[in-house]
């Protein structure tokens, strides 16, 4: 039944982009909302509505009528360029998101988080996200989805020479890892991407984690 509305957060990055071919996909969908800090240079489409907005001060106007959020917001310190402001995108954009999402009725919410995420973690980065994730968990989603992959393969607009470097290596690197290690496999961008959109097709209810197999399992059907 096409009758719901998506409202997708990232939607310019990796993972973001893939997650928009296949919200626009979804026949479900008869609205998908993007907002985005500036417009981007997407195809028209009847049913993609683009949003310009302020993340430091997001309007709940913009949450009205949602069903579902995606979020796949996310930067690294090395671009945000310190870790307040990555703090500031990674954590307190999405998370102010999802407390409006909410008050306006989203029941579904979609994380696109890491592997490792833990809100007491020692690395700051898997200790931000985990405190997202559990930011987000605290507001009372009747469903909560979350996706934890680790290295995400596929092109990006920017270059990581690190990343790059352990993209070469990633197949050698999976065949490598199994048992409880499978979780750190490298994954496409683009499985990820579809598995949001498949995890919310799904349903279920709370919280509900995705990792490497499960996500893999999503996309597959």
């Amino acid at each position: 039944m096409n009758n719901k509305s998506a409202l997708l957060l990232g939607a310019s990055g990796l993972v973001g982009g893939f997650c928009l071919q296949a919200l626009l996909g979804e026949q479900s969908y008869k609205r998908v909302v993007l907002l985005t800090r500036r417009e981007l240079p997407l195809d028209s489409h009847p049913r993609l509505e683009q949003k310009i907005v302020n993340f430091d001060g997001l309007d709940p106007a913009d949450f009205s009528g949602i069903d579902d959020v995606f979020c796949a917001l996310g930067t690294t310190i090395r671009k945000a360029g310190s870790q307040e402001a990555f703090r500031r995108v990674d954590l307190e954009y999405p998370l102010a998101a999802a407390q409006l999402a909410r008050e306006a009725g989203a029941r579904r919410f979609v994380l696109c988080s890491s592997v490792g995420a833990n809100a007491k973690a020692k690395n700051f980065y898997l200790r931000v996200k985990g405190e997202l994730e559990q930011g987000i968990g605290e507001l009372g989603f009747p469903a909560f989805h979350v996706s934890r992959p680790s290295l995400l393969l596929g092109l990006r607009a920017e270059v990581r020479p690190g990343e790059r470097l352990m993209t070469t290596l990633a197949p050698l690197l999976n065949l490598a890892m199994f048992g409880g290690m499978r979780r750190y496999r490298a994954i496409a961008a683009s499985t990820v991407g579809r598995a949001m959109v498949a995890a919310a097709r799904n349903g279920g209810s709370g919280t509900i984690i995705h990792e490497y197999d499960s996500i893999l399992r999503l996309v597959a059907g």
